[in-house]
């Protein structure tokens, strides 16, 4: 590993308190011994800028991590490989969901029916509901990267969002004109 790594991870590392100063785990349980502290833990996984400074993706991909979609193993994991497009309101960019990052975490019952129904479109929502834990805020903000990385939703470069922005106007404009 390069010093530059070494210094990275040093650096992240020194954001991780121990259980026993995080404020969330009792300092006075005897079980806490039982349970890693975050810096043996989190330090040898890819890092990341934000959040709890790991990349929980690239360490899905290297195979540093090997998480269940559910509790019972007779079940197939269903891994989607579809991004879903949604527009997004205002200046900002076009947000592109890869369903692959989520199905490889996740069954697909976690988010349909309950959070986002299965038809595209079917279910409208805001930047604001998702800010205020609903949503995509259910985990991102909570258990997953936080709401202040725009850029990790919001990515679809300006000169594809107006191609596939005209795309859909054409493809709306012949379903009107066989109507």
């Amino acid at each position: 590993m390069g010093l530059l790594c070494v210094l990275t991870l040093t650096a992240l590392a020194s954001n991780w308190q121990k259980l026993a100063e995080d404020g969330l785990h009792d300092p006075t349980n005897p079980a806490l011994k039982l349970l890693q502290d975050p810096t043996e833990s989190l330090s040898v996984l890819p890092p990341d800028s934000t959040g709890n400074k790991v990349d929980w993706i690239r360490a899905l991909q290297n195979g540093d991590i090997k998480p269940r979609s559910n509790i019972l193993e007779q079940l197939e994991d269903e891994i989607l490989d579809l991004d879903v497009l949604i527009m997004a309101a205002g200046s900002a960019p076009i947000v592109r969901f890869p369903h692959k990052a989520h199905t490889e975490w996740l069954d697909c019952s976690n988010c349909h029916e309950h959070l986002f129904k299965s038809k595209a479109g079917a279910t409208q929502f805001t930047m604001l509901d998702i800010l205020q834990g609903e949503y995509c805020g259910t985990c991102h903000g909570a258990v997953s990267f936080p709401l202040t990385e725009c850029n990790r939703c919001h990515s679809v470069d300006p000169d594809e969002a107006n191609r596939i922005q005209r795309e859909m106007a054409t493809a709306k404009a012949e379903a009107d004109d066989k109507q």
